[in-house]
């Protein structure tokens, strides 16, 4: 049917569509649009849980937490050699010998408090709790050289640090409960100096406690956080002598100067007391010990010492007068001071070296 105009018609239908198809392309657009947002959003949300820095340095920080130990130190720049150790002003013969399971205190509740970008490193600060003790740690991260189509990163510093370990009174301290010798972990091996400090490479962050526990000296334990990557952490630990040590010192003296009262002489030989006269001696005389130093036992570098203590002795000898020959009777006590070093040898046991003086 023509229209009013006298050309053809339009088909009623085709209007409605080119309508429809003028509202659709819009909407279409917009569905587009939304869906490259969309997408978008998902490849930010994905980078920043997976491939970003803020995620390398929380899975560091899972493994800490897990106790891998050996994935931790697979990490892109955890793992250190000797030059780097050097370069940082470090001992270079650091012993990994706490870098183990065994060794680490847990490290939980790690949250990322900043992230800030500074040249071609990304800065990544960390809050968590290590061993039940709050701390906090920056972590410089980079690009790994080796990155493919996907993101990759590493340690800019290794996150390990070198404790500085100097435990007096014992070769022998425990690290989280994990049993060391000064002898396994020394450069020196046998011959390691009781008194030198010995370098551990440990995890930052990581709380580590140092203890000595032995039947000679025992401490309650020193408590160090480390919290800043490849830094030296100075540890100073004195340990102090058992009750059961003090009283093995005790029993040695008492029986070093009993041994020394057998001495039929007027000067037991090494002895810390003696009997001067002007006159002969009438017989042997004969000592004894009254009074027994009470021992102590004191620090002394790597070993230990017995500090100066009182005693007495006991002597009973006739003396005969060269004037005119006559005997008498001489019962005398004779105070002195008992002193001595001890020295902690390689199986373990003690050398006591008991000296002292005329008091």
């Amino acid at each position: 049917m023509d229209n009013a105009g006298g050309g053809p018609a339009t088909p009623r239908g085709v209007t409605g569509a080119r309508s429809r198809l003028r509202r659709e392309i819009p909407a279409m657009i917009l569905i587009a649009v939304l869906l490259v947002a969309a997408l978008g959003a998902g490849a930010a949300s994905l980078y920043r849980e997976f491939y970003s820095p803020r995620a390398f340095v929380l899975h560091y920080l899972e493994l800490l937490e897990e106790h891998r130990t050996a994935e931790a130190l697979a990490v892109p720049g955890v793992a250190v050699d000797s030059a780097e150790l050097e370069a940082r002003g470090l001992p270079a013969t650091a012993s990994e010998a706490l870098l183990r399971p065994e060794a680490l205190a847990t490290v939980t509740d790690a949250t990322v408090t900043d992230e800030t970008v500074d040249g071609d490193q990304t800065r990544v600060t960390v809050s968590y709790t290590a061993g039940g003790y709050s701390g906090t740690t920056t972590f410089a991260i980079e690009h790994d050289p080796g990155e493919g189509v996907l993101p990759r990163w590493r340690f800019a510093r290794s996150p390990l640090s070198v404790m500085e370990l100097n435990v007096r009174g014992s070769m022998r301290f425990s690290v989280n409960g994990f049993e060391l010798d000064k002898r396994q972990v020394s450069i020196d091996g046998a011959d390691a100096d009781p008194s030198a400090d010995v370098p551990l490479l440990v995890f930052s962050p990581g709380l580590y406690s140092v203890a000595v526990d032995t039947a000679i000296s025992a401490t309650p334990g020193v408590a160090v956080l480390a919290d800043a990557p490849l830094v030296g952490i100075p540890v100073d630990v004195q340990a102090e002598p058992t009750e059961e040590f003090i009283g093995v010192v005790q029993d040695r003296v008492e029986g070093f100067l009993t041994a020394c009262a057998e001495q039929k002489v007027l000067q037991p030989t090494g002895c810390p007391f003696g009997f001067t006269v002007r006159n002969r001696i009438d017989g042997a005389p004969t000592w004894s010990i009254v009074e027994q130093p009470v021992v102590t036992v004191v620090p002394d570098g790597a070993g230990w010492r017995i500090p100066s203590a009182k005693a007495v002795a006991h002597i009973d000898v006739e003396i005969r007068s060269i004037f005119d020959g006559s005997v008498r009777t001489v019962e005398e006590d004779v105070p002195f001071r008992v002193d001595g070093q001890i020295t902690v040898l390689p199986d373990g046991t003690a050398s006591i070296l008991v000296g002292g003086s005329a008091d």
